[in-house]
Order: C-alpha cells, then structure tokens, then sequence
C-alpha cells in the first residue's frame, strides 16, 4: 500500500466520479482506475461500488476513508516538521486570487515578489480564477492561499477567512443615459437588460442572493469576465452593468456613470486559507506577509475587481 495510492482513492471518494478524480490528479483515468483496483486487491476488499453512473463507497470504503485521510495528513505533517526542524524554507506554495486582485489598492505582486526576493529557492504558482473555484480548491488542498470574492452564502467553517475589502455593488450606465436618477430599486433594476460578471464570482452571487431574497428574477444579457469590459458595454448602451464601485472621474473618463442600488448589495474580497490543513512552512510565512499587507489594504468603499 502507498501514500499515492490512498491519495488516489481519496480523490475519486470525494469527486464521486473518475474522470472528475484523474483531472484533478493530472491523471489519465485508466491509470488512475488501474491503481484503486491494486489497492483493492493488496487489502482484499472493494473500497468503491461502480456499479452506476456515479461511484460510491461501499461499507468497507466508507470505514477505511477516514483512516486514509488521516494517514495522508500525518505523513503530510512529518514533512512539514521535519521542514520547520531544520529551519528551511523550500517547496511549492500554490496561490489563487480574482482578477484585478493585483492592482494599486491590493498590490498583491508586490507581497509575491519580495516573497519570491526573501525566498527565491521556493516555487509559487499563481492562479487566476473565479470565487467559487478557488473556495472548492482551497477546500480540496489545491491552493494554500487565495484571494476571493464571498456572496453572503453559508461557508464551511474549515475555511478561513479575514476580511480585506467590504465595498458596495453599485449599477454602471452610459453617461448619457435618460431615465436614471442617483438610486435604482432593485426590482427597477430587474427590468433592464443587465451586464454581469460570470456564475461563480462573488459579485454575481450577491446580486442574485438578493434578488431571490426579494422574489426577483435578474435578466443577465451579457456577461464579462471582468468589470473594464462590463463598463465598455453600458457605455455603448447595452444594458446597465452590475459592478464594483468607481470614482466619479473614472467612471466619466470611461463614459459612464454610477448609480446607488436601493437596498444596497454589498460584496467582499477576503483572504482565505483552509484552517483544517496544515500550512507548509512557506505557506504560512506568505500568509504571514500578506496579512501583514493587508493592514494597509483593509478599507471601505474601496475599488476592486473580480472575475
């Protein structure tokens, strides 16, 4: 029995599927089904009921997935005291944030490059995302760290979360648009064609976790990956668009204007970090610099952008 093989078994456990399991893995599937079936056979039992579409556990699975998440962690845990024993720093610190997360307000690539100045023998890899991927991998232990939008949803308490950003959601409108005061209700909002960020960022979840709250329906014509683009279509007159907050310059050398949302939707940017996984040693020493960071960071009404 081998560590990668229990790690295997795990990840097809949680993702109840194989082809979801080997993408994850960076695996190819027949290989990634080849090794649960040694494991099986080296034990004696069927771990996993394949017997429908999706893949179960069976009895014996099910008893015998704890022990392999707990051995997995403790393996994981002499590596990472063995690092911290020796006082050296090295490794892989894996990192996710939403667009624009590096900007002159969250200047995040600066936290990475004196990180990568103090510490150049440690490999980091960057990810751009949306919110709610990175939560998943922050969740499963592909990220250490990330930078993320929240929505307001109940979140699982193993994943840890400091506040840097609490900004209202303000509607955008092309400058010379007629039949727009200051405030928009949201249910007036509702009636116009709206220009949204994607499914699965924090923004969009707000919006509409406050339209259900409210019986309302928000009809999304376009969507963009990010607010700049967002922008450019209310300008040309395509719909009004749902974004974070711009100063009034901005928002007028861009062609358009803000307008408040009546309730007010707010969104958040956090950083976060799975509290139930330990940290490798250069994990933590990045967090510790980027909370460090933050400090000078945290603000109200602050602009950001997500993708």
């Amino acid at each position: 029995m081998e560590l990668r093989q229990l790690r295997y078994f795990v990840t097809v456990a949680e993702e109840a599927n194989f082809t979801r399991a080997a993408a994850r893995l960076h695996l190819a599937q027949p290989g990634l089904s080849a090794q649960i079936r040694q494991l099986e056979r080296e034990l004696g039992q069927q771990l996993l009921d394949r017997s429908t579409r999706s893949v179960s556990l069976t009895p014996v699975g099910a008893a015998v997935l704890p022990h392999a998440r707990a051995a997995l962690e403790a393996a994981e845990r002499i590596s990472h005291t063995v690092d911290e024993f020796t006082g050296l720093l090295r490794g892989h610190v894996r990192v996710g944030m939403i667009s624009g997360a590096a900007n002159d307000e969250v200047d995040f690539a600066r936290v990475l490059a004196e990180y990568h100045r103090d510490h150049p023998q440690i490999a980091i890899s960057l990810t751009e995302d949306t919110s709610e991927n990175m939560y998943a991998a922050l969740r499963h232990g592909e990220l250490d760290i990330a930078l993320l939008g929240l929505t307001g949803d109940d979140l699982d308490p193993e994943v840890a979360l400091e506040t840097v950003f609490d900004s209202v959601i303000v509607a955008a409108v092309a400058a010379d648009a007629t039949g727009f005061g200051d405030r928009i209700t949201l249910a007036e909002l509702c009636e116009h064609q709206l220009i949204c960020l994607p499914r699965g960022t924090g923004i969009r979840g707000s919006l509409e976790n406050a339209c259900t709250a409210a019986g309302l329906t928000p009809q999304v014509a376009f969507e963009g990956a990010a607010p700049p683009l967002l922008l450019r279509l209310a300008r040309y007159g395509l719909g009004v668009a749902v974004v974070p907050p711009l100063r009034a310059a901005d928002a007028a050398a861009l062609g358009v204007r803000m307008v408040d949302i009546d309730p007010p939707i707010r969104g958040r940017l956090a950083l976060a970090w799975n509290r139930d996984r330990q940290l490798s040693p250069a994990a933590k020493v990045l967090l510790g610099q980027v909370r460090i960071a933050m400090g000078g960071w945290k603000g109200e009404e602050t602009i950001f952008v997500e993708r």
